[in-house]
Protein backbone atom coordinates (compact mmCIF):
# COMPACT_ATOMS: atom_id res chain seq x y z
CA UNK A 1 0.00 0.00 0.00
CA UNK A 2 1.57 3.51 -1.08
CA UNK A 3 1.98 5.51 2.12
CA UNK A 4 1.08 9.47 1.25
CA UNK A 5 3.53 11.75 3.06
CA UNK A 6 2.77 15.42 4.07
CA UNK A 7 4.86 18.21 3.81
CA UNK A 8 5.25 20.68 6.41
CA UNK A 9 4.62 24.55 5.58
CA UNK A 10 7.68 26.67 6.22
CA UNK A 11 7.77 28.33 9.51
CA UNK A 12 8.66 31.82 7.90
CA UNK A 13 4.70 31.70 6.14
CA UNK A 14 5.98 31.65 2.62
CA UNK A 15 4.60 29.12 0.24
CA UNK A 16 6.30 26.02 -1.04
CA UNK A 17 5.00 25.16 -5.05
CA UNK A 18 4.86 21.36 -5.67
CA UNK A 19 8.06 20.14 -7.63
CA UNK A 20 6.12 20.03 -11.04
CA UNK A 21 4.70 23.73 -11.07
CA UNK A 22 8.53 24.73 -10.28
CA UNK A 23 9.65 22.74 -13.68
CA UNK A 24 6.71 24.04 -15.10
CA UNK A 25 7.76 27.65 -14.17
CA UNK A 26 11.35 26.99 -14.96
CA UNK A 27 10.64 25.96 -18.92
CA UNK A 28 8.12 28.73 -19.51
CA UNK A 29 9.60 32.05 -17.85
CA UNK A 30 11.57 34.00 -20.19
CA UNK A 31 15.33 33.93 -21.08
CA UNK A 32 17.55 36.25 -19.07
CA UNK A 33 17.68 40.26 -19.84
CA UNK A 34 14.14 39.45 -21.99
CA UNK A 35 11.90 42.80 -21.83
CA UNK A 36 8.19 41.83 -21.74
CA UNK A 37 6.73 44.41 -23.86
CA UNK A 38 3.17 45.56 -23.39
CA UNK A 39 2.32 47.70 -26.71
CA UNK A 40 2.64 44.62 -29.04
CA UNK A 41 3.42 45.71 -32.57
CA UNK A 42 0.04 44.55 -34.76
CA UNK A 43 0.64 42.27 -37.70
CA UNK A 44 1.87 43.16 -41.32
CA UNK A 45 -1.17 44.63 -42.92
CA UNK A 46 -3.20 45.14 -39.67
CA UNK A 47 -3.84 48.41 -38.54
CA UNK A 48 -3.92 48.73 -34.60
CA UNK A 49 -7.26 49.40 -32.90
CA UNK A 50 -7.06 53.27 -32.33
CA UNK A 51 -10.07 53.06 -29.80
CA UNK A 52 -12.13 55.20 -31.38
CA UNK A 53 -15.52 53.98 -32.51
CA UNK A 54 -17.56 55.83 -35.49
CA UNK A 55 -20.72 55.21 -37.37
CA UNK A 56 -19.62 57.43 -40.17
CA UNK A 57 -19.94 55.72 -43.50
CA UNK A 58 -17.93 56.72 -46.88
CA UNK A 59 -19.97 59.67 -49.00
CA UNK A 60 -22.19 58.12 -52.12
CA UNK A 61 -20.90 58.82 -55.63
CA UNK A 62 -20.82 62.86 -56.60
CA UNK A 63 -24.12 63.22 -58.30
CA UNK A 64 -24.59 64.24 -62.60
CA UNK A 65 -25.01 68.20 -62.56
CA UNK A 66 -26.33 68.00 -66.01
CA UNK A 67 -29.32 65.49 -64.30
CA UNK A 68 -32.86 67.52 -64.35
CA UNK A 69 -33.25 65.38 -61.08
CA UNK A 70 -29.71 67.04 -59.16
CA UNK A 71 -29.92 70.78 -57.47
CA UNK A 72 -27.43 72.81 -56.41
CA UNK A 73 -26.79 74.29 -52.91
CA UNK A 74 -24.39 77.01 -53.57
CA UNK A 75 -26.77 79.77 -53.46
CA UNK A 76 -27.53 78.68 -49.78
CA UNK A 77 -24.26 79.74 -48.77
CA UNK A 78 -25.03 77.02 -45.64
CA UNK A 79 -26.67 80.16 -44.02
CA UNK A 80 -29.66 78.95 -41.87
CA UNK A 81 -32.80 80.22 -43.12
CA UNK A 82 -31.70 81.04 -46.76
CA UNK A 83 -34.40 79.41 -49.20
CA UNK A 84 -34.32 78.56 -53.01
CA UNK A 85 -38.00 77.32 -55.02
CA UNK A 86 -37.70 75.46 -58.28
CA UNK A 87 -40.32 73.90 -60.84
CA UNK A 88 -39.38 71.26 -63.56
CA UNK A 89 -40.66 68.45 -65.81
CA UNK A 90 -39.01 65.73 -66.04
CA UNK A 91 -39.42 62.90 -68.38
CA UNK A 92 -40.19 59.56 -66.42
CA UNK A 93 -37.14 56.88 -67.54
CA UNK A 94 -37.35 53.57 -69.10
CA UNK A 95 -36.43 50.51 -68.36
CA UNK A 96 -35.39 48.85 -65.58
CA UNK A 97 -35.25 52.06 -63.64
CA UNK A 98 -39.32 52.75 -64.85
CA UNK A 99 -40.74 54.79 -61.94
CA UNK A 100 -43.39 52.30 -60.46
CA UNK A 101 -44.12 48.81 -59.97
CA UNK A 102 -45.38 45.96 -62.66
CA UNK A 103 -48.71 46.51 -62.22
CA UNK A 104 -49.24 50.42 -62.61
CA UNK A 105 -46.20 52.68 -63.57
CA UNK A 106 -45.49 56.51 -64.68
CA UNK A 107 -45.49 56.09 -68.34
CA UNK A 108 -42.15 56.08 -70.32
CA UNK A 109 -41.22 59.28 -71.16
CA UNK A 110 -44.33 61.26 -69.41
CA UNK A 111 -43.67 64.68 -67.64
CA UNK A 112 -42.96 64.20 -64.05
CA UNK A 113 -44.22 67.92 -62.63
CA UNK A 114 -41.43 68.44 -59.76
CA UNK A 115 -41.99 71.45 -57.82
CA UNK A 116 -39.68 71.52 -54.55
CA UNK A 117 -38.29 74.26 -51.92
CA UNK A 118 -34.84 73.54 -50.88
CA UNK A 119 -33.74 75.84 -47.65
CA UNK A 120 -30.60 75.71 -45.56
CA UNK A 121 -30.56 74.32 -42.14
CA UNK A 122 -27.86 73.42 -39.26
CA UNK A 123 -27.24 69.89 -40.18
CA UNK A 124 -27.95 70.02 -44.36
CA UNK A 125 -30.47 71.12 -47.07
CA UNK A 126 -34.01 70.50 -46.23
CA UNK A 127 -35.73 69.54 -49.73
CA UNK A 128 -39.58 70.08 -49.07
CA UNK A 129 -42.56 69.97 -52.33
CA UNK A 130 -44.99 67.97 -54.48
CA UNK A 131 -44.58 65.71 -57.40
CA UNK A 132 -47.63 65.07 -59.69
CA UNK A 133 -47.27 62.17 -62.79
CA UNK A 134 -49.48 60.48 -64.89
CA UNK A 135 -50.15 56.61 -64.36
CA UNK A 136 -50.98 53.41 -66.96
CA UNK A 137 -51.39 49.88 -65.66
CA UNK A 138 -53.68 47.14 -65.52
CA UNK A 139 -56.99 46.14 -63.24
CA UNK A 140 -55.76 43.45 -61.13
CA UNK A 141 -59.50 41.90 -61.56
CA UNK A 142 -60.45 41.95 -64.87
CA UNK A 143 -56.75 42.57 -66.77
CA UNK A 144 -58.65 45.97 -68.37
CA UNK A 145 -55.97 48.96 -68.82
CA UNK A 146 -56.04 51.95 -66.66
CA UNK A 147 -54.89 55.04 -66.50
CA UNK A 148 -54.45 57.77 -63.26
CA UNK A 149 -52.49 60.35 -61.80
CA UNK A 150 -50.48 60.33 -58.84
CA UNK A 151 -50.04 63.13 -56.05
CA UNK A 152 -47.34 63.28 -53.58
CA UNK A 153 -44.98 65.39 -50.87
CA UNK A 154 -41.36 65.78 -50.57
CA UNK A 155 -40.10 66.11 -47.12
CA UNK A 156 -36.55 64.92 -46.74
CA UNK A 157 -33.39 66.08 -45.09
CA UNK A 158 -30.28 66.30 -46.92
CA UNK A 159 -27.22 66.16 -44.68
CA UNK A 160 -24.07 68.14 -44.80
CA UNK A 161 -21.12 66.61 -44.55
CA UNK A 162 -18.97 66.35 -41.40
CA UNK A 163 -21.76 67.71 -40.06
CA UNK A 164 -23.42 65.73 -36.55
CA UNK A 165 -26.07 64.25 -38.30
CA UNK A 166 -23.67 63.06 -41.01
CA UNK A 167 -21.67 61.27 -38.22
CA UNK A 168 -24.64 59.98 -36.40
CA UNK A 169 -26.52 58.19 -39.01
CA UNK A 170 -25.92 55.54 -41.91
CA UNK A 171 -25.60 56.59 -45.58
CA UNK A 172 -29.07 54.69 -46.07
CA UNK A 173 -30.91 56.39 -43.18
CA UNK A 174 -30.58 60.10 -44.87
CA UNK A 175 -29.11 61.54 -48.52
CA UNK A 176 -26.05 63.78 -48.49
CA UNK A 177 -25.01 66.79 -49.68
CA UNK A 178 -22.45 66.11 -51.94
CA UNK A 179 -20.15 68.53 -53.36
CA UNK A 180 -22.80 71.42 -53.34
CA UNK A 181 -25.85 69.05 -54.68
CA UNK A 182 -28.40 66.80 -53.82
CA UNK A 183 -29.85 64.76 -56.48
CA UNK A 184 -33.64 63.95 -55.30
CA UNK A 185 -33.85 61.24 -57.65
CA UNK A 186 -34.51 58.47 -55.13
CA UNK A 187 -37.07 60.53 -53.00
CA UNK A 188 -39.19 61.14 -55.27
CA UNK A 189 -38.76 57.32 -56.39
CA UNK A 190 -39.77 56.44 -52.84
CA UNK A 191 -42.63 59.01 -52.66
CA UNK A 192 -44.20 57.71 -55.67
CA UNK A 193 -43.68 54.42 -55.60
CA UNK A 194 -45.26 53.69 -51.81
CA UNK A 195 -48.39 55.70 -52.75
CA UNK A 196 -49.06 53.42 -55.65
CA UNK A 197 -51.56 50.79 -54.97
CA UNK A 198 -50.47 47.07 -54.89
CA UNK A 199 -53.31 46.15 -57.07
CA UNK A 200 -54.58 48.60 -59.16
CA UNK A 201 -58.49 48.49 -60.21
CA UNK A 202 -60.45 49.80 -63.12
CA UNK A 203 -63.31 50.88 -60.74
CA UNK A 204 -63.78 50.10 -56.66
CA UNK A 205 -66.69 47.77 -58.07
CA UNK A 206 -64.95 45.94 -60.49
CA UNK A 207 -66.40 42.17 -60.80
CA UNK A 208 -63.54 40.90 -62.33
CA UNK A 209 -63.51 37.62 -64.74
CA UNK A 210 -65.42 34.83 -64.74
CA UNK A 211 -62.86 31.95 -63.22
CA UNK A 212 -64.60 29.11 -65.50
CA UNK A 213 -64.22 31.14 -69.31
CA UNK A 214 -62.52 33.70 -68.52
CA UNK A 215 -64.84 35.98 -69.48
CA UNK A 216 -65.43 39.38 -67.93
CA UNK A 217 -68.19 39.59 -66.05
CA UNK A 218 -69.28 43.25 -66.80
CA UNK A 219 -70.10 41.74 -70.12
CA UNK A 220 -72.00 38.61 -69.59
CA UNK A 221 -75.62 37.88 -69.08
CA UNK A 222 -76.98 38.16 -65.33
CA UNK A 223 -77.35 34.19 -65.35
CA UNK A 224 -74.31 33.47 -67.04
CA UNK A 225 -73.43 30.06 -65.63
CA UNK A 226 -71.37 26.97 -66.34
CA UNK A 227 -72.57 23.68 -65.64
CA UNK A 228 -70.70 21.55 -62.81
CA UNK A 229 -70.22 17.88 -63.12
CA UNK A 230 -69.33 15.30 -60.75
CA UNK A 231 -66.18 13.66 -62.32
CA UNK A 232 -67.69 10.58 -61.48
CA UNK A 233 -70.55 10.87 -63.74
CA UNK A 234 -68.53 12.04 -66.58
CA UNK A 235 -68.21 8.85 -68.29
CA UNK A 236 -71.95 7.99 -67.77
CA UNK A 237 -72.58 11.47 -69.62
CA UNK A 238 -70.36 10.40 -72.60
CA UNK A 239 -72.12 7.04 -73.50
CA UNK A 240 -75.57 9.04 -72.94
CA UNK A 241 -74.33 11.28 -75.83
CA UNK A 242 -73.45 8.73 -77.77
CA UNK A 243 -76.39 6.69 -77.26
Amino acid sequence: MPVITARSAPTDGSAVASPRIQVMRRCCAPPTGFRRNRHRRPATGRPAYSGHVTTHHPHPAHPDPGSPWVFTTRELGRRPGNMRAYSRRIPAPAGPAHLGLETIAVPEGAPIELDVRLESVTEGVYVSGTVHAPLSGECARCLDALSDEVDVELSELFAYPDSVTDETTDADELPRVVGELVDVEQIVRDAVVLALPLAPLCRDDCPGLCPDCGEKWADLAPDHGHETLDPRWAALKGRRSAD
